[in-house]
């Protein structure tokens, strides 16, 4: 069977005899792949010319909805990946960190846009910042969609999760996709990119798959593009130097394989529950997925007086492990990608052997469960143990890409902290103690060398996802030898495929462009309350302005009654006068009480509820004879898809300014209200 690439609204064949993709478990041929006689430069122009335009024309919450039921989909399909996954070599456990790992990481991208991106093709960031005087020039940061592709260059290890953490934020913010796996996993990738184009979730060109080499493509991308490259820091220093990518100063995020580190804390003894979380967190990171993890736990980092210890508690572990075919019942552990793979991590083993010493694995005579070694893809669990780190090179070096790890010592906490830093640069480390003031010693000291740190305890063990699983709400990526890169975190993702620009001039002119007011902006009115409008008759920059009220003393002690708060500034007339403020002052959270009585429409109408307020300043305080009245304007409106019977409604953002008989304003502060729709 040889795969197909799908490119400019088809399905293609690559030319020529292509690579021979192998079963790891029994070495059958699985696939040829080959891109040959793919058109690069036309697969560049498709996702920009159709894909593209029909993308950005989608709002950030119709992407996300898009998202959803493409996961959804994908999901329904999972026993047919998992059954694809087994010839990569993946247990039924690494498949689910793979598969439902992926799908989950484009749950979570859908709910975060919607959630947290407005419902609109434009992202207005920060706040206004006021740049005259008189406040008639203004300037704001909006993010706008790039107008070009990105490009996705995968690891072998994550066939499905690698290719779904990055489409998921680059979809999300309206540019183009295209894939490329790594050969050895790819034929799992092409049945789930099947599932997405058939199921036509997104615009035609809108996502592209490519199987096999990527041939000139790097050459036609430009300042608008995006490539991203998962995999060896070899192959990625070598990319991000193609000179075309150079020239044109194209954005390259790099998460390279990297070695490292778990670090036992000083204070813990063999008998703490810490020792027993170190020692299985150890032996899973090396077990997973056989080890093939860019988070892969590399460096065992320990107090010397217990080296002994944790190696003799590592090698009855590891031997618990049954290796052999991931069908086979009680596996836990399976080949390596393919016998290519194999080779490498063997060689990589004898180097660090010039060393280390092996303390466990690392032969060719070990027990298989459910099949042989014919295929040349298994390799043991082997440990290594190096007694001065602080002066070998290789284990800093040095990365067998299986399951191996190498455990040295350190005397002190300074001592443990230098030894992390030796990798230069990694993913993942992670420390385990229950001494706070250590634990803060140890995380500050190797920050800088790492792109996420996990303190993992008897605290957090229980729902701790474990040192090596990467969260969309965090950063995944790391400095140095890691690549320098960020992928993941959250909305950072989706805004790497964006382009951040300062948009200068009046407020009016901004509030056209951002679709949201900004203070000092033409407004308008009518006789009509806006809390009596639908949501689509309200305009942005649509005003309000209240009657007057006097705050009396019967309104502080009336309050202060109401609300228990008897504070001395509200109460007291001779502390008072000591205070910050020089006098009695009314309740702030009273200003903004009375401000809402003045404000809103008694009578039934299309606003349904109070949805939250934000940004909450008092700015002047308010005392007894002052005169405050407020004005509420429309700052912006997220129109809500509909859910089951719910009436049809949209988050309006109401900007408040309570002033007072001078003009100045004492608070100021956003509400958010449910308001109906007529329309679904």
């Amino acid at each position: 069977m040889k795969l197909e690439s799908y490119v400019t609204g088809r399905w293609q064949a690559g030319e020529g005899e292509g690579v021979t993709v192998h079963n790891a478990v029994s070495g059958e041929p699985v696939c040829q792949v080959s891109s040959e006689g793919v058109d690069f430069a036309a697969v560049v122009r498709h996702g920009r010319e159709v894909g593209g335009p029909a993308l950005r024309a989608m709002t950030f919450h119709e992407r996300a909805a898009a998202l959803k039921a493409m996961a959804k989909h994908l999901m329904a399909k999972k026993e047919d990946f998992y059954a694809l996954s087994a010839k990569t070599g993946a247990t039924r456990a690494d498949g689910w960190v793979d598969i439902e790992g992926g799908i989950g990481t484009v749950f979570t991208y859908a709910s975060l846009v919607t959630r947290e991106m407005p419902n609109d093709v434009v992202m207005v960031e920060g706040s206004m910042e006021r740049l005259s005087k008189e406040g008639t020039f203004v300037g704001r940061h909006i993010l706008t969609s790039k107008p070009g592709v990105s490009v996705h260059i995968n690891a072998f290890n994550f066939p499905c999760w690698g290719m779904l953490e990055k489409i998921a934020p680059s979809l999300a913010a309206g540019v183009p996709v295209i894939v490329k796996p790594a050969t050895p996993g790819a034929f799992l990738t092409e049945a789930v990119v099947r599932e997405m184009i058939a199921g036509g979730f997104f615009p035609e060109g809108a996502i592209q798959l490519i199987c096999g080499s990527v041939g000139d493509l790097l050459d036609q991308l430009d300042e608008q593009d995006v490539v991203t490259f998962t995999g060896s820091a070899n192959t990625g220093r070598k990319l991000r130097a193609h000179p075309n990518i150079v020239a044109n100063s194209i954005p390259f995020t790099m998460e390279a394989d990297s070695l490292n580190c778990a670090i036992l804390g000083q204070s813990v003894q063999a008998e703490d529950p810490e020792f027993d979380l170190f020692i299985k967190e150890v032996v899973r990171e090396m077990s997973v997925k056989a080890g093939q993890k860019c988070t892969a736990i590399r460096r065992v980092i320990v107090p010397r007086d217990r080296l002994g210890a944790v190696a003799d508690a590592l090698k009855a572990r590891l031997d618990k492990i049954v290796v052999g075919d991931p069908e086979a019942e009680g596996v836990r552990m399976g080949p390596l990608v393919g016998r290519d793979q194999a080779a490498d991590v063997r060689a990589n083993v004898e180097r660090l052997a010039e060393e280390c010493e092996i303390i466990h694995g690392g032969g060719t005579d070990f027990a298989l469960t459910g099949t042989d070694n014919a295929s040349g893809a298994f390799f043991p669990a082997t440990l290594l143990r190096c007694d001065d780190p602080k002066q070998k090179r290789l284990v800093h070096e040095v990365e067998a890409f299986g399951p191996v790890s190498t455990v040295m010592p350190y005397d002190s906490l300074e001592d443990a902290v230098a030894i992390a830093r030796l990798g230069k640069g990694s993913l993942v480390g992670s420390l385990f103690t229950h001494d706070d003031a250590e634990a803060r010693e140890v995380i500050l000291g190797t920050a800088p060398w790492h792109g996420r740190m996990l303190v993992l305890n008897r605290d957090c063990a229980g729902e701790s996802t474990g040192h090596g699983s990467p969260l969309a709400p965090l950063v995944h990526g790391g400095p140095g030898r890691a690549g320098g890169g960020e992928e993941l975190g959250g909305l950072r993702a989706v805004k790497h495929y964006m382009q951040r620009t300062a948009v200068q001039g009046s407020p009016t002119s901004l509030m056209a462009i951002t679709s949201e007011y900004h203070p000092g902006a033409r407004a308008y009115s009518d006789a009509v309350h806006p809390f009596k409008k639908h949501f689509e008759d309200l305009r942005i920059g649509e005003t309000l302005i209240t009657h007057r009220r006097t705050v009396t003393e019967a309104d502080i002690v009336n309050f202060g009654c109401l609300s228990g708060d008897h504070f001395y500034a509200h109460f007291d007339e001779i502390a008072a006068k000591d205070s910050f403020f020089g006098k009695r002052v009314a309740h702030g959270y009273f200003v903004i009480s009375a401000a809402a009585g003045m404000f809103v429409e008694p009578s039934p109408g299309p606003v349904i509820a109070n949805y939250g307020l934000e940004n909450l300043r008092f700015v002047e305080p308010v005392a007894p004879g002052d005169t405050i009245r407020a004005k509420l304007t429309v700052k912006n409106k997220i129109k809500k898809a509909r859910r089951g019977e719910e009436k049809p409604n949209g988050v309006v953002v109401w900007a408040i300014e309570v002033t007072n008989q001078d003009e100045q304003p004492v608070a100021v502060y956003d509400i958010m209200t449910l308001v109906e729709r007529r329309e679904d």
